[in-house]
């Protein structure tokens, strides 16, 4: 592959003779330096013209070159382009070099061991994913997640056959019952780890927080024994731990730490009273878990129904998350779930709650039962940060993904990162991402990300990342025999991302603003 084309004067001198009359000019030679990345063998076994992305021997030394042109370009595309037996391979769009020619990727692979996506705002980045998410809607058992932070995919226009769409609660949906059936979803507390919820609720700085985390666990633990013993159950109680996903009242965790709070005991002289040994010790404590109860932003979290309150209410939830297309309630196995309406300061911690429940479900799965299952990431660099800032809820949230990143691949769960700032994504997440899609990166920064990603004798290619074509793709790794550049297809379905035409709407003489509805659902924290 063509790597740089430099030009120099020559060093001979006097190359033509003054008689063809071009003495006085100054000549020169073209250097090429290219890299060498396979071997195209006309037979290797059975199979004809099959590529190789090993060097069995290298050219010699004044040993000539031939450029592919016309075509013999299709052909070899073609060659090279992993297009298994499969009914529907996997196609993004087409190759520059050769428009006729479909470049088809090797989807197994492009899964199997994570990929990238990236671009700057504008380069058709999520056309992109939109058209991964199209060619995945058609296959009969698709299985994907993908988490949408501004609600860009949940438009009119983003829907087809294979497709269902889910949104986190809002205030309006609120201890309302048949949720989950309505395409709403609620995560309730009691899906969070211990530490999860510490992470919200405790000030490590307080003198009491040793106190507060241990009197928490206990009371916790206690209400999840105290609520199998109500319903009966012989199966779970023998074996859960604080971290087991079994629901319990928080109001009644509420109630217990408050009144150890106030708790008097008896005095040492008879018919007295003296402070107990946890007296205001957990008022602080218990006024953050009242305020975070009542805070209708995390209304998801903590204002739930009976319908979350049931024991099987989990199964549920992962059926409806994990299932493939056939098998799936809404027959559909791409999910996109709407995060648009989630605070941004629990945003981490709710995603990183969604992709430990779907990886841990999955790791308990016996082995010939796993179905594989993807995440595909958009705009990470706002979960999966390289700097947490000491944010400790963030910064579970992100110990969720980077397992996923390093041991997702045994257990069938794929990551797929999805980002217009790479260099704000945690490095230990990327450095596992053996597949590449980047689109135009005009940040130095970011193209320096990628460029450390990429083996050194590819590392080259990067050069041309700023001047990439919106909808244009540099697509390397495993999934592509060989590093190419790609032109994305338009896909069918739409997301809700096209860059606004300033100019032209400010010289329309009319617009279609809705203050009056914008600010109802500013105080609703709603969009409907």
């Amino acid at each position: 592959m063509i790597n740089r084309i430099t030009r120099k004067a020559s060093d001979e001198e006097n190359p033509v003779e003054s008689d063809l009359g071009l003495s006085g000019f100054l000549f020169t030679e073209n250097i090429l330096k290219v890299n060498l990345i396979g071997t195209l063998l006309d037979r290797h076994g059975l199979k004809e013209n099959v590529f190789k992305r090993n060097l069995d021997t290298v050219p010699e030394i004044e040993a000539q070159c031939f450029p592919i042109d016309g075509e013999n370009i299709t052909k070899f595309m073609t060659t090279i382009s992993s297009q298994e037996n499969y009914k529907i391979p996997l196609t993004i769009g087409k190759y520059s070099i050769d428009e006729q020619a479909q470049a088809f990727l090797d989807g197994d692979k492009l899964f199997q061991r994570h990929a990238v996506i990236v671009g700057s705002t504008g380069s058709g980045k999520s056309w992109c994913v939109a058209k991964l998410i199209e060619q995945i809607a058609q296959l009969p058992m698709a299985n994907c997640i993908l988490f949408d932070i501004h609600g860009e995919y949940s438009g009119k226009q983003f829907k087809m056959e294979g497709l269902q769409h889910l949104r986190v609660a809002n205030p309006s949906d609120l201890g309302k019952t048949g949720n989950l059936e309505n395409d709403v979803l609620m995560l309730p507390y009691w899906l969070l780890t211990y530490e999860e919820m510490l992470a919200m609720l405790l000030d490590r700085s307080d003198s009491n927080a040793p106190n507060q985390a241990m009197l928490f666990s206990k009371t916790v633990f206690a209400e999840k024994i105290k609520y199998l013993d109500e319903i009966g159950d012989t199966t779970f109680k023998s074996s859960i731990t604080i971290d087991s996903p079994i629901p319990y009242k928080i109001d009644n965790i509420l109630n217990e730490l408050a009144e150890l709070d106030e708790q008097m005991v008896e005095g040492a002289r008879p018919g007295t009273e003296k402070q107990g040994p946890f007296f205001a010790k957990l008022t602080r404590f218990v006024q953050r878990l009242e305020a975070k109860k009542q805070d209708k932003r995390l209304g998801f979290l903590f204002q739930i129904s009976d319908d979350e309150l049931d024991i099987n209410w989990l199964n549920k939830l992962c059926e409806r998350l994990m299932l493939g297309t056939t098998s799936n309630p809404r027959n559909a196995g791409v999910k996109i779930i709407d995060f648009s309406e989630v605070p941004s300061d629990v945003l981490p911690l709710v995603i990183g709650l969604v992709a430990r429940l779907v990886f841990t479900v999955q790791q308990w799965t016996i082995k010939e039962n796993q179905h594989p299952i993807a995440l595909l990431c958009d705009e990470a660099h706002l979960y999966i940060p390289e700097r947490t800032n000491q944010d400790a809820a963030a910064e579970l949230g992100l110990k969720s993904f980077e397992r996923i990143a390093k041991e997702g691949r045994k257990y069938g769960v794929s990551l797929t990162v999805i980002s217009q700032r790479p260099a704000e994504v945690n490095r230990t997440v990327l450095s596992q991402c053996n597949n590449f899609i980047a689109l135009r990166l005009s940040n130095a920064e970011d193209q320096a990300v990628i460029k450390r990603l990429l083996p050194d004798n590819l590392s080259g290619l990067t050069d041309v990342l700023p001047i990439l074509d919106i909808g244009e793709a540099l697509v390397v790794g495993d999934a592509s025999l060989l590093p190419t550049r790609i032109i994305i297809d338009e896909p069918n379905i739409k997301p809700e991302s096209a860059t606004v035409k300033f100019w032209k709407e400010w010289s329309a003489e009319t617009s279609k603003q809705d203050i009056e509805a914008a600010v109802s659902g500013l105080r609703k924290q709603s969009k409907s």
